[in-house]
Parts: structure tokens; C-alpha cells; sequence
């Protein structure tokens, strides 16, 4: 019997809220994630706790628990946005395959080996352990305010683990599916065909939304009006996808993606529908979360459970390793990335739910029932305890605290270039100034811009000694000011003051209004680039894009590279 019995909506909302934002804030003092402390107060409130409230009461909330999982999938798919991963996309792919191998084959070897336990569930669960909670990892991220290469790295690699478990896990299910209707009724290649199916149905359905949402921005100029249409495109996007039998997840992920590359201007969607009332969101998602745990299932599950939560840790951990390895990426995402991908949630209940709903399996009860059991009790394990490590993970990365304006913020991995060979000047400045206007998708004119830079150049050199040049053109008034870098180890021979090779190129770009700024960035690139030796070794020697981008904006860079602001 829950405490309170048929309270309406509002208190129910009202009661989660305050628990949430207060369970938060108290976790958040005691260097716990917030998340982590919201789910515990649900537990609590729930019916493994107080059971405060019953079953109708809290679906009567399911809506804005959807809506919730739906913005966070939209602000998921919005980082796969190719101009941004331009440097990224060998970690991610090697990721991606690592994650859709290695994982689930350690899970179902693993598994298949307790007796009782029917292969067609092991398959089932191998592929759902590939998942990751999307809405966990962007809340930390926003929490803690993370960024840097680590942080891309993890949320793009979140939303390729999250549609490789989806596409995976309905392949699974069609092959236990076969194997148990021995009646005929269900054919192995129409099953194959699904996850095919649903990505495009999840494109077709997340891109219509998104280029009608392209077309109102067209038309559109007032902030609020614009988050007005986001919120109505998340809310279309997620109730066509139930209505047609889509995952909403992955039509979502779909919609973000699709409107960041089509629609440069605004790119990010979630961040404007989110800007005032996230935390509140966020207090109510995580803490109905909770309350929908239940450690009854744990008995059932026993070692199972215990096995498949060790064996998909131990599996993302190594996949990752390996993945980075061959990537070349660099030690702090190939050491902490495992830990990271730990949180799960939201997708894998959802598909426990498409299991459950499904009447080949639900003629096969032993099956059904250990499956749940299992499942739900490793998510419990993973949303206490995911949370914790994704947090410790992100402190180690060096990418904690991050998310704050910087000096050179305008230079990351996508603005970089190492192994650049140009037999002149104007060659390797020609380079830059093609990938200053993709890499920051600047509407400027090619030549006008070229032709400024030249004629700065053709006035004074812009080498500055100790194997740097600064050279620098004008943007339109109004241009925030951009930058690209090329490296070169073995250094460009270009005339030079002090005669060293040019091993470092920073294309400048600034509006008139941006002097001040210009000469700050001058000022620092001199004296720390161009006059530090153990600055210079590290950079000068990047093996890549994501190694300068973490000498860059690593701990070692903040006396150059300071924060604009607290």
C-alpha cells in the first residue's frame, strides 16, 4: 500500500522535483554526481523503499520522462556533427567495431557457460551490454561542466554504441525469435531485415523533422520562438516514432545529427530547448529512474547478474584499449574511455521492454523472467555506480571543469593539422585558410580573405622565431574570431629571424572589433609557443590532431591558455 494514495500529477511532480533537486545538491556536497544521488532518492521513494507513491502515479509522469530521454538523445546525435569529428572519425570507427565485437562476444562466451542458461539469451544479452545511458553521460558532462577531446571522443562514441545496440539487439532477437517459434509463424530473413528497417524508418523520420525544422529557421529570429519549435520537434519526432514502431531513441539521435550538419547557424537544438529549465528536467528524469528500480529482480538474477555486470565492465574496458590502440590515440582516452561507457539505462530497459511485449517470447517464461531479472538488476548496479566511475573517468581525462571560454578556445582537434608539407609560404598559408573556412564554416569570401592575409605577410614577416608564424587576415565586422594550426616535426623552411624552420602555423582570423583579443592571442602564442623549448617539444612532435589539442588545453597550458572568465 504506497503512503500516498491517488495523489494527482502535480504533487507527484512537485514531490520528485524537490527530492531530485535536493538529493542532487546534497550528492553533489559530498563529491558524489548529482545523478547518482537523484537515482538513490528514488530508490528510496520507490517501491524497494518508502513506496510512496504506486505504479499509476508514476506512469502518469511517462511523458515527460520520454520527453526528457528524447531531448537528450537529440543533444547525443547533435555532436555527430562531421565538420566537428573531422579528426576524430579513425577512433571512432575503430571504436565503434571494437565495441560491437569485443563486448557482446565476452558477455555471450561468458554467459553460454552457466548451466541453464539458453544460448539464444546470452546472445540476447551480449548484444544488449554494447549500450550506454545517453542521458547519463550528457548530464555528467553538463554537471561537471567537461570538455575537451576526451569528452567529444565519449559522447559521439555513446551515440554509435547506443544504435549499434539497437540494430544488434533486433538481429538477436530475430534469431532467438527463430529458434524458439518452432510453429513457423516468424521467418529468419524478414527478422535480419529489421535493423535495416528501423535506421531508415529512424532517418527518414528524425530527417523530415529536421528539415522542417531548417525551413522555420529560415523564417525564424526570436530565440524563444525557436526553442518553441525545437521542443515541438522533439515531441513530433518521439510520438511518430512510437506511433509507427520505431525506436524514438534512435529517431532522435537521427534528428540531432541531421539538423547539426544541415543546420550550421544553430547547431545546437537540445542546448536552446534546454537552456532554463534543465535541472529541473533532469531532477525528474533521474529520479523517477529510481523509483522504477527494483531489487526484488536480484534473488532471480543472482550470479548471473554478477557475471554479466563484471563481464560487460571488463569487456568495455578492453574494447576500448584496444580500439585507441591501433587508433593511436592519445594515453588519457585510451586509459579512461573504458571506465566512461560504464552508465546504462534508458535503452536497455526500453528493449527489455520490446522483449517483453513480444508474444514469441512471451510463451517462453523461464526465458523471459531471467532475462528481466538479470537486466534489470545490472542496470540498477550500473546507474549507482556508472555514474561514479563516468565522473572519476572525466577528472582523469583532465577534461573536468573544462567547459569555460578560453583563450584559444577556438582551436580544437577539428582546427588542427599535423604532418603539413608546403614548399612555400603562400602554399601553406593557402592550406590554412581552405581549412579555416570548413573546419569553422565561416561565409566568406575565399580570395578577399586570402588576399588579406598576403598583403599583412607582404608588409612584415609574421614568423615570430622558435619555429612559429602568426599569420593573420580580417573578417567582416561582427566574425568572432577563429583560428587554424598546422604542425610539421620536421619543419618548413621558410625565411625566417632566427633562421629555424617554421614547425608551427597559426592562421589567425579577426574582426576589427576583436583587436584586443587578437593581441592577447599574439602575446601568448610568443611567449609561451615561440620562446618555451619544453612547450615546443611537446607540441612541435604531436602525432596527431588530439595530441595538440590536449597540449593545448591540457593543465600544462593554463598560464598561456587562461580562462576568459570564472
Amino acid at each position: 500500500m504506497p503512503l500516498l494514495e491517488d495523489p494527482s500529477p502535480l504533487l507527484t511532480l512537485a514531490v520528485v522535483v524537490l527530492a531530485g533537486v535536493l538529493s542532487g545538491a546534497a550528492a553533489r556536497l559530498c563529491r558524489v554526481p548529482g545523478i547518482t544521488g537523484q537515482i538513490v532518492a528514488g530508490v528510496a521513494l520507490g517501491s524497494s523503499g518508502l513506496h510512496l507513491f504506486d505504479h499509476d502515479a508514476i506512469d502518469a509522469l511517462q511523458a515527460l520522462t520520454h520527453f526528457a530521454l528524447g531531448l537528450m538523445a537529440v543533444t547525443i546525435g547533435s555532436h555527430l556533427n562531421l565538420r566537428k569529428l573531422r579528426g576524430a572519425g579513425k577512433r571512432l570507427v575503430l571504436l565503434l567495431v571494437a565495441e560491437s565485437t569485443v563486448t557482446p562476444l565476452m558477455v555471450f562466451f561468458g554467459m553460454v557457460m552457466i548451466p541453464g542458461l539458453e544460448w539464444t539469451t546470452a546472445m540476447l544479452l551480449g548484444a544488449l551490454a554494447i549500450s550506454t545511458a545517453p542521458v547519463t553521460i550528457v548530464a555528467l558532462v553538463k554537471e561537471t561542466r567537461s570538455k575537451g577531446v576526451f569528452v567529444k571522443t565519449l559522447i559521439a562514441a555513446v551515440a554509435l554504441n547506443n544504435v549499434s545496440c539497437i540494430l544488434l539487439f533486433e538481429l538477436a532477437r530475430a534469431v532467438a525469435r527463430y529458434e524458439i517459434d518452432t510453429g513457423g509463424e516468424h521467418s529468419l530473413m524478414g527478422g535480419i531485415a529489421s535493423p535495416a528497417l528501423q535506421l531508415l524508418k529512424a532517418l527518414g523520420l528524425g530527417g523530415t523533422v529536421a528539415i522542417l525544422l531548417n525551413v522555420i529557421d529560415r523564417f525564424v529570429v526570436r530565440p524563444e520562438l525557436l526553442s518553441t519549435a525545437g521542443a515541438a520537434a522533439i515531441l513530433f519526432t518521439s510520438g511518430l516514432s512510437d506511433y509507427f514502431g520505431v525506436s524514438p531513441l534512435l529517431s532522435c539521435m537521427c534528428l540531432g545529427m541531421i539538423q547539426a550538419n544541415t543546420m550550421a547557424s544553430r547547431d545546437k537544438l537540445a542546448d536552446a530547448v534546454f537552456a532554463n529549465f534543465e535541472p529541473a528536467i533532469l531532477a525528474v528524469f533521474f529520479t523517477l529512474a529510481g523509483m522504477h528500480l527494483n531489487f526484488d529482480q536480484a534473488a532471480t538474477a543472482g550470479v548471473a547478474a554478477m557475471l554479466f555486470f563484471s563481464l560487460r565492465g571488463a569487456g568495455k574496458v578492453l574494447a576500448v584499449r584496444v580500439a585507441m590502440k591501433f587508433a593511436a590515440a592519445t594515453d588519457r582516452v585510451r586509459n579512461y574511455l573504458g571506465p566512461a561507457l560504464l552508465p546504462q539505462a534508458g535503452i536497455a530497459i526500453g528493449l527489455v521492454i520490446l522483449l517483453q511485449d513480444d508474444p514469441v517470447f512471451q510463451r517462453q517464461e523461464g526465458l523471459l523472467d531471467l532475462f528481466v531479472a538479470v537486466v534489470l538488476t545490472v542496470v540498477t548496479m550500473n546507474e549507482i555506480f556508472g555514474p561514479i566511475a563516468t565522473r572519476w573517468a572525466l577528472k582523469k581525462a583532465g577534461d573536468l571543469g573544462k567547459d569555460r571560454m578560453r583563450l584559444i578556445d577556438f582551436l580544437q582537434e577539428e582546427n588542427i593539422i599535423t604532418g603539413l608539407r608546403a614548399f612555400s609560404k603562400q602554399e601553406a598559408i593557402e592550406r590554412l585558410v581552405d581549412l579555416m573556412i570548413k573546419s569553422h564554416h565561416l561565409k566568406v569570401d575565399r580570395d578577399e580573405l586570402l588576399t588579406s592575409i598576403l598583403d599583412r605577410e607582404g608588409q612584415a614577416s609574421t614568423c615570430l622565431g622558435g619555429g612559429l608564424a602568426v599569420p593573420h587576415g580580417l573578417l567582416p565586422e561582427g566574425h568572432p574570431m577563429v583560428g587554424v594550426m598546422a604542425l610539421s616535426s620536421e619543419g618548413m623552411t621558410f625565411p625566417t629571424p632566427d633562421g629555424r624552420p617554421v614547425h608551427c602555423m597559426v592562421l589567425l582570423g579577426t574582426s576589427k572589433g576583436e583587436r584586443d583579443r587578437h593581441l592577447q592571442v599574439l602575446a601568448a602564442l610568443a611567449r609561451t609557443i615561440g620562446a618555451d623549448p619544453t612547450f615546443q617539444d611537446l607540441l612541435y612532435h604531436s602525432d596527431s590532431p588530439a595530441h595538440a589539442a590536449e597540449v593545448l588545453h591540457g593543465e600544462e597550458s593554463e598560464d598561456f591558455n587562461y580562462f576568459l572568465e570564472d
